[in-house]
């Protein structure tokens, strides 16, 4: 479940009802109060990268449950307890529930993401990416190189098609208007456009998205369609014929000024 903090954060609890692991607590007062409303325990704290609204909550968690900390082996975070890095199983304590780490430098030099596969799900597959993949879009390089972002996103975007993709930020019009800028074509962008609008408009959040979705309408997931490269070119954001990982390159750095 979303756990609203901040101006656009998503932190994330996985519970069963009884027990409950966090994704990325950046803020420790919603968290706290989602599970007195629930009657949850805590059992587990994960992370997914080092920055101050994904960790900045685990202090004062720690004051009031002793559990594990599972986060990144090579991104500093000192409150670690369990590093993990990619071909990294863990078994949630608490919930039982079995996730994969994956390597997805690029928005930090050590960005990891779990993966569920659907056993013990019900069949679903789930994806906590932190700040590497958003609805839509992807994260700043504040540390990473566009080379490692482009593959750390094309390894996510390898996963099943059903699976859920959890975010960690409400970015998802803003991307999906970038998105239009370079995809104006995208019947299938366009239908998301409407459909996400409507939600915020409701208040719904726009997340979890799908790899689907993300595959069919994400332009950092697309920067090899050849419409994509062109439009870039005629903005003058990259040279006509460009390689496809300069295209990248082009497109988060028109996103950061866009």
């Amino acid at each position: 479940m979303p756990v609203p903090a901040f101006n656009d954060n998503y932190l994330w609890l996985i519970h069963d009802d009884q027990h409950a692991a966090v994704v990325d607590p950046g803020d420790a007062g919603p968290i706290l109060a989602a599970l007195r409303e629930r009657e949850l325990t805590l059992t587990a704290i994960l992370l997914t990268h080092h920055h101050g609204d994904h960790i900045g909550g685990v202090p004062a968690l720690l004051e009031r449950y002793e559990v594990p900390v599972f986060g990144p082996a090579g991104d500093g975070i000192a409150a670690v307890t369990h590093p993990l890095g990619e071909g990294d199983r863990i078994t949630v304590p608490g919930i039982g529930l079995e996730l994969a780490v994956l390597d997805v430098p690029g928005h930090t030099r050590g960005h990891i993401a779990y993966v569920g596969d659907g056993a013990g799900n019900g069949g679903r597959r789930w994806l906590f990416c932190g700040d590497t993949l958003f609805a839509g879009g992807c994260g700043r390089l504040f540390e990473g190189t566009p080379a490692q972002m482009a593959a750390s996103l094309d390894k996510l975007a390898a996963l099943p098609p059903d699976t859920e993709v959890y975010c960690a930020h409400e970015y998802t019009l803003s991307n999906l208007r970038f998105a239009l800028a370079v995809d104006a074509g995208n019947e299938a962008l366009r239908a998301r456009m409407e459909l996400e609008a409507a939600k915020r408009q409701r208040g719904v959040p726009t997340v979890p998205s799908t790899i689907a979705v993300e595959r069919a309408t994400n332009p950092f997931l697309r920067y090899r369609d050849e419409h994509i490269a062109a439009r870039l070119a005629v903005d003058g954001k990259v040279a006509a014929g460009a390689p496809p990982l300069a295209v990248f390159a082009a497109l988060r750095e028109f996103k950061n000024h866009f």
